[in-house]
């Protein structure tokens, strides 16, 4: 049958990424306590496509998946993505892997055990001088008691989730659970999935102690991560979900160490 993907196109316009969006398909992640876990990933694949060329072969994304399956693993992903760039031709490949990671966490108080789940994100792209980029991001919920209601208050203060998302480029293997515990420890309290009442009066004492903005979070956040080694770019991003007013309140690092 004639290949209507491969007829020249005489536009002159490349682009930049074309493939297949929301592939749900399941992967394998590093764990330091158990080594790996699996999981579900939302998968997108794309190729940069040439100006001459009229479209790219889908189905090639999904073969390219299909001859992995129940094999892949986070640390293949430049594997896959050489992979992709043998099959369709391109001068550059791009993957994006969005996936649950669940974490053990045991109560403060009264040790009870339950799981904690943060979104994490693979984003990598390979070109066709070998070199590749890629980057590692993670988002921990927390929360943030508000340094300025503390102050005016008698009876008080309010304290809000705050999201944080913290995305890194790194020379050595960097633990999702390292960046966990970087922002964990900055922030009011940390988050749990179950708590008993004991519990519960122990981290409302602990975020009234710890009251943080949104800025001292991001601040603190990029204070420890400029002292990690392996590390060489980071973006930390923190909004808080506000209890007392209708809009969120957001700060933003971006650097390169």
């Amino acid at each position: 049958m004639k290949d209507l993907q491969s007829e020249r196109d005489f536009r002159n316009l490349p682009i930049d990424r074309v493939g297949v969006r929301g592939v749900r398909y399941p992967i394998t992640v590093l764990d330091r306590e158990h080594k790996e876990q699996p999981t579900v990933a939302l998968v997108n694949m794309y190729v940069e496509l040439p100006k001459e060329f009229r479209g790219t072969h889908m189905s090639r994304f999904i073969e390219i998946l299909n001859h992995y399956r129940w094999r892949i693993h986070t640390m293949k992903v430049i594997e896959i993505l050489k992979k992709m760039m043998e099959a369709l031709p391109s001068h550059s490949t791009h993957i994006e892997l969005s996936f649950p990671f669940f974490k053990e966490k045991r109560a403060p108080i009264s040790k009870v055990e339950s799981l904690m789940s943060y979104d994490v994100e693979v984003r990598a792209s390979l070109y066709e001088n070998n070199k590749h980029d890629m980057v590692l991001q993670v988002s921990v919920p927390v929360m943030t008691l508000c340094p300025c209601s503390k102050e005016i208050s008698e009876k008080g203060a309010h304290n809000q989730r705050t999201m944080v998302k913290v995305a890194v480029r790194f020379s050595k293997l960097v633990w999702i659970e390292d960046i966990i515990s970087v922002v964990e420890s900055c922030a009011s309290c940390d988050l749990f999935s179950l708590l008993k009442r004991e519990d519960e009066k122990f981290v409302m004492d602990k975020a009234y102690d710890n009251p943080v903005f949104v800025e001292d979070l991001v601040r603190e956040v990029a204070l420890l991560l400029k002292k990690d080694g392996r590390i060489n770019w980071f973006r930390v991003e923190a909004e808080s979900f506000e209890s007392i007013h209708n809009h969120n309140a957001y700060a933003m690092i971006e650097m390169r160490v």
